[in-house]
C-alpha cells in the first residue's frame, strides 16, 4: 500500500516485525522504550500466548511505514477486531445502532495495545513528522476498504495525536481517568501532608486496617520473580476476571513469557499472610511512571485492595522517584486516596456516513458533559485548599 510517497506493509504478525525495527519507532531513553507497553516484548508475549490473535478476535494488522529508501520510519500497531471486548473505550452502541440498521459493525480495526488501558502514542514516527503521522491514518483508512472494516478507532492516544486526527476529519471522544502526580514528595507521609484532616486520618486508618494481624506486602521485579510467584498471582487474576468478565482475558503463559522477556519492567506487590501470598497486583514501569494493571485476591481483608493497588503504588513512585501512578480505567473511588481526574483521548474513522453522522451527533453532546464532569470531580479531590496551586 502507498500513501503520500510513502510505502505501507501490513504485517499479520508481531513477529513478522523484528523488535530491534519496532522499538526503534517507540519512544525510547537509551534504547529502552519509555512505555513498556509498547516494547514489541509486550506484543509478542500477547501473541505467542495466544492472548491477542486471529483466534481471540484480535488478527494484527499492524502498519510500518517506510520511506523512497525503504528504510522503517513510522508504525501503528493495528488489529482485525470481530468484538469489542478488552478496549476499554466501549462502543457497543454504535455496534448495536448499524446492526440494527441492516448493516455490519464487525469486522472493525483498533488501533490499540490489548486489554490495557494506558495512555501511549499509536501514530509511532520518531521524527515527528505530521505528514508520516497522517500516511499511518491515510493507510488505515484504505485498509479498512480493502477488509471491509466498518472502522478504524486509536484508542488511548495522546491529546497531540488526537487533535491531529481530528483535524483530518476523525472523530474524537474524551474520557476520565485518575493518576496520582508526585509533588517532589519525600515520603507517603510527606504526601498525607497535603491532604485534609479528615481525609488523611480515613487513609491511616485504611493502611492500618489492611496490614493488621500480621499481613505484609512484598515487592518483585526482575529476576526476584519466580514462576511460583506468577502461579500464585495468576490465581488472584483468575479469581477478579471470572467475577468481573465470566474469562479472564489474559492466560498464565502469558505471564510466564512477561518474566522472560520484560521482568525488570514488572513490579508484583503481593500481599502474604505469613509466608502465604493471599492478594496481589501487577504494576509496570515506565520511564517517569508507574502503570497499575491486574489485581486479585483469595482472602477478602478490609481495604486491602485499597492498600495493594493505590497506596504501596504511591509508595513505590516515591520510592523510585516516578512522576506518576496510573491506576487503570474508572474508579472515583480513588479521588478519596490522592488520585486526580485526567482526561483521556480517543479518535474514531466511520465509514457508514449515516452511522457516522449519529456518532458525531452523540459525541458533540457527550464531551461537554464529560469535560463539566471532570470540573466537578476535581472538587473532590482530598487536598487541603490550595495545596494543589501552591505545590
Amino acid at each position: 500500500m502507498s500513501a503520500s510517497g510513502y510505502t505501507a506493509t501490513i504485517h499479520p504478525t508481531t513477529a513478522s516485525i523484528p523488535a530491534a525495527v519496532w522499538n526503534s519507532l517507540v519512544p525510547s531513553t537509551d534504547g529502552v522504550p519509555d512505555n513498556p507497553f509498547l516494547d514489541h516484548a509486550f506484543f509478542l508475549a500477547l501473541e505467542q500466548s495466544g492472548c491477542a490473535t486471529g483466534k481471540t478476535g484480535w488478527q494484527a494488522q499492524h502498519i510500518l511505514l517506510a520511506d523512497s529508501n525503504n528504510s522503517p520510519i513510522g508504525l501503528l500497531p493495528l488489529f482485525l477486531k470481530s468484538h469489542s471486548m478488552g478496549e476499554y473505550v466501549f462502543d457497543h452502541g454504535w455496534a448495536n445502532a448499524l446492526e440494527r440498521a441492516g448493516g455490519h459493525y464487525y469486522p472493525k480495526l483498533q488501533g490499540s495495545v490489548p486489554f490495557t488501558p494506558a495512555t501511549a502514542p499509536k501514530l509511532l514516527v520518531p521524527s515527528g513528522s505530521l505528514e508520516a503521522q497522517a500516511a499511518l491514518l491515510s493507510t488505515a483508512q484504505q485498509l479498512a476498504g480493502r477488509l471491509g472494516a466498518s472502522s478504524v478507532h486509536l484508542t488511548f492516544v495522546p491529546g497531540s495525536e488526537a487533535e491531529l486526527a481530528g483535524s483530518l476529519d476523525w472523530l474524537r471522544r474524551v474520557d476520565t481517568q485518575f493518576h496520582w502526580h508526585n509533588q517532589g514528595y519525600a515520603s507517603f507521609e510527606d504526601f498525607l501532608e497535603t491532604l485534609a484532616s479528615r481525609k488523611r486520618k480515613t487513609i491511616r486508618r485504611e493502611r492500618r486496617d489492611a496490614l493488621a494481624d500480621g499481613i505484609s506486602v512484598r515487592w518483585l521485579s526482575g529476576s526476584d520473580i519466580q514462576e511460583h510467584h506468577w502461579d500464585a498471582f495468576f490465581a488472584f487474576y483468575e479469581d477478579t476476571g471470572a467475577r468481573k468478565w465470566g474469562r479472564p482475558y489474559l492466560n498464565r503463559t502469558f505471564f510466564s513469557l512477561l518474566g522472560q522477556y520484560m521482568a525488570d519492567r514488572v513490579v508484583l506487590m503481593l500481599a502474604y499472610d505469613g509466608d502465604t501470598p493471599i492478594a496481589g497486583a501487577i504494576n509496570f514501569r515506565g520511564r517517569d511512571r508507574l502503570y497499575g494493571r491486574n489485581w486479585g485476591a483469595t482472602r477478602d481483608v478490609p481495604f486491602l485492595h485499597f492498600e495493594v493497588c493505590y497506596y504501596q503504588a504511591i509508595d513505590y513512585a516515591i520510592a523510585h522517584g516516578l512522576a506518576v501512578v496510573e491506576a487503570g480505567a474508572q474508579g472515583e473511588h480513588k479521588l478519596a486516596r490522592g488520585y486526580e481526574p485526567v482526561l483521556t483521548h480517543s479518535v474514531h474513522w466511520i465509514a457508514h456516513p449515516g452511522l457516522r453522522r449519529a456518532v458525531a451527533e452523540y459525541l458533540e453532546d457527550e464531551r461537554p458533559a464529560i469535560e463539566q464532569q471532570q470540573e466537578l470531580l476535581e472538587g473532590f479531590t482530598p487536598f487541603r485548599k490550595g495545596e494543589r496551586q501552591e505545590r
